[in-house]
């Protein structure tokens, strides 16, 4: 076995990496840039070599220095992580010239498959089911079109060295087709140094299911079961569950041989995951192969109790598997979620800036439920612009889906971050979402199920009373507090009012509350006046915890809890709101206060998050209709582009392609 092993990757990624090598009793050295000196991976390995300044291709793209890094720690191993030189076939055959090891795959794999043409070519050897499409070199946008409109739209324009969502592009038309593929290009360069794409058929109403694959370097090759993956944006996966809710056994079987055998012909010798799309009937093709570790591998470690890490390590030491095809079961269910910095608000633009609070809940393995936490990041840490905007995946694993969904749901109720924007409202809205929690899924369901964008609702009903409930007891937990001053009234007891007007937002919702032994009762009142039913909450929330953490009537509840002006805002379940509690004279008097409305901004277009500006599309005096491009802006190797949300007329622009932006910097007026 080794004794010294160099990551070259970063963020949570190699952090993971770290935690297995650890227990294994193997020494881990870190590699970072300029940008990650003080990243929490260079925090935790027992060695760090700086790599060269933030951009990727001068640092953890740089064959030439991750060798040299590893010469100067005596590291007799490199694990690649998932991105970067992952799936570059240039990376372990530098590093076998240097009597490095590579913990991953033969570079023949990694050449057959990790390249997405050469592995459709190879599939369809193999008499692998394909999706129809075109696998030879597109000459440009016009050719692109031709080709498009020969295998019938939609299509998919996706990177040939690809992955992560990047470089790709769906096009339902000849125009989306011209401009797609030149952002699928210069994005596929921009992340891979590669801007081979290719184009294939689209299938409506797809699911997402991958098989995790494990070899060894002794010809024995054995399946983990799948993972369904089809709940994405901007085909990135964003929730991540095993085993998968469509497949039954017959089919899952069979898609487990169809992977081995294709991993078996490639003489495939570590951990990879074979992609399909599957139809709503149960068919399924292959769709590509990743020769690496995939980001979403927790929940078929939880589902299988396999350590995919480990298995890499003593693979590449030339171990051989332990575990047959009869020895893999799957028990109970897991879910993840990938928390990222980006808001949703605004289009899921990336946000950059430091941790203020990170807060994540706590790891934990009580009553059959497991809550796990990845992350590369930690409170004071700083998200950068230069790389993907992943803080954390959560996972949760309990013995059964729906158990495991009200776990994720609780702890991303739990999860406390500010200093950025990011995703979790996002997340936790879609982990109460009925159609998820049905299971009826495919990868078209955030564009069909939030057609215009994600945005802030007013709670109602069952929602509403429990924020309710619980901002009424965090004020009464804090009157509490503050009668407990000394000196307050010559110590004399102070009976309470019991009656309290909740306001969310502009709502109110009228209630009673009392102190009970272990926690506080509840009574809304309704419209007549009479008192409904005692709603009992316990918990040990104290002032200045940033979340409230308990249960209402006996079931787990969790709320994100931030100080406002006169009140706090509560976030529970995908819904945040602005709690006040007033007495019934403080509420007769906030009826009166006037609402402020917010100024326009229609009239300019902002950059929407820190960025660099790729081009301008427009001229001033330039008249332009809702939908046309405006500009493209570029932030964490993903091109944005900016539409105009309206018909009008440029009056003004400010901003000029190669600028450097912050976010809310002006871009453009309209007249």
């Amino acid at each position: 076995m080794f004794k010294r092993i160099l990551i070259a990757n970063r963020g949570e990624i190699a952090c993971r990496v770290i935690k297995t090598a650890r227990r294994m009793g193997i020494e881990t050295v870190a590699v970072y840039s300029e940008a990650d000196r003080d990243a929490l991976h260079v925090e935790m390995a027992d060695q760090a070599v700086l790599i060269g300044p933030p951009a990727a291709a001068d640092s953890y793209l740089a064959i030439d220095k991750i060798i040299e890094a590893c010469r100067k720690t005596a590291a007799e191993a490199v694990h690649p992580g998932y991105g970067f030189l992952s799936e570059r076939a240039a990376f372990p055959r530098a590093l076998g010239k240097a009597g490095i090891v590579f913990i991953g795959p033969n570079p023949d794999a990694i050449a057959a498959m990790g390249d997405k043409i050469e592995s459709k070519k190879a599939a369809a050897k193999a008499n692998v089911s394909t999706v129809p499409g075109h696998l030879g070199v597109i000459e440009d946008a016009s050719h692109a079109v031709k080709i498009a409109d020969a295998i019938g739209y939609p299509v998919m324009i996706k990177a040939s060295a690809g992955g992560g969502g990047k470089g790709m592009r769906i096009a339902n038309s000849k125009a989306e087709v011209a401009e797609g593929f030149g952002l699928a290009r210069a994005e596929a360069k921009a992340a891979f140094g590669d801007d081979r794409v290719f184009i294939e058929k689209f299938i409506v109403d797809p699911r997402h299911i991958e098989i995790q694959v494990l070899g060894d370097r002794h010809g024995n090759v054995i399946h983990l079961g799948e993972r369904e993956c089809s709940i994405q944006r901007r085909n990135q996966k964003v929730i991540e569950e095993a085993p998968s809710p469509l497949l039954d056994e017959t089919t899952r079987r069979k898609m487990g041989e169809q992977a081995v055998a294709l991993a078996n012909a490639v003489k495939y010798d570590s951990a990879g995951t074979v992609e399909f799309v599957a139809g709503q009937d149960k068919s399924f093709y292959f769709l590509e192969m990743n020769t690496r570790l995939q980001v979403e591998h927790p929940v078929t470690e939880l589902v299988t109790g396999i350590d995919l890490v480990e298995q890499m390590i003593r693979v590449a030491a030339g171990e051989k598997l332990k575990l047959s095809q009869k020895d893999v079961t799957m028990t109970g269910w897991a879910v993840e979620s990938r928390l990222y910095a980006e808001d949703p608000f605004r289009n899921f633009l990336p946000s950059v800036g430091r941790l203020v609070k990170f807060r994540p809940p706590a790891e934990s393995r009580i009553d059959g439920i497991t809550v796990r936490n990845d992350t590369g990041v930690q409170e004071g840490g700083e998200i950068s612009i230069y790389y993907d905007p992943m803080i954390a995946k959560l996972v949760t694993h309990a013995p059964s889906r729906a158990a495991a969904i009200e776990a994720q749901s609780t702890a991303l109720d739990s999860f406390y971050i500010d200093g950025i924007r990011h995703n979790i409202r996002f997340l936790s809205a879609l982990m109460n979402h009925p159609r998820w929690r049905e299971g009826k899924l495919s990868t078209g369901f955030i564009p069909e199920e939030f057609p215009r964008g994600f945005s802030a609702r007013a709670p109602e009903g069952e929602i509403a009373r429990r924020l309710a409930a619980v901002g009424a007891a965090i004020d009464h937990v804090l009157g509490e507090r503050k009668r407990q001053i000394s000196g307050q009234l010559n110590h004399r007891r102070v009976y309470r009012e019991r009656r309290r007007a909740v306001w969310l937002g502009r709502d109110e919702i009228p209630l009673e509350i009392v102190r009970e032994s272990d926690g506080v009762a509840v009574r809304f009142i309704g419209a007549d006046g009479a008192l409904g039913p005692a709603r009992r909450l316990i918990s040990p929330w104290k002032a200045g915890d940033p979340v409230w953490q308990g249960t209402i009537d006996g079931q787990l509840a969790a709320m994100q809890v931030r100080p406002v002006l006169n009140g706090f805002r509560l976030a529970h379940q995908g819904f945040e709101v602005e709690v006040q509690v007033f007495t019934e004279a403080e509420a007769a008097a906030a009826r009166l206060m006037p609402v402020i409305a917010a100024s326009d901004s229609g009239k300019k277009l902002l950059c929407p998050m820190p960025g660099l500006v790729v081009s301008i599309a427009v001229s001033e005096g330039q008249e332009v209709k809702a939908g046309e491009t405006l500009a493209v802006v570029e932030a964490m190797k993903m091109q944005n582009v900016l539409r105009a949300e309206r018909d009008g007329t440029v009056k003004k622009i400010h901003a000029a392609p190669g600028a450097t932006l912050a976010v809310d910097a002006l871009i453009l007026e309209f007249a």
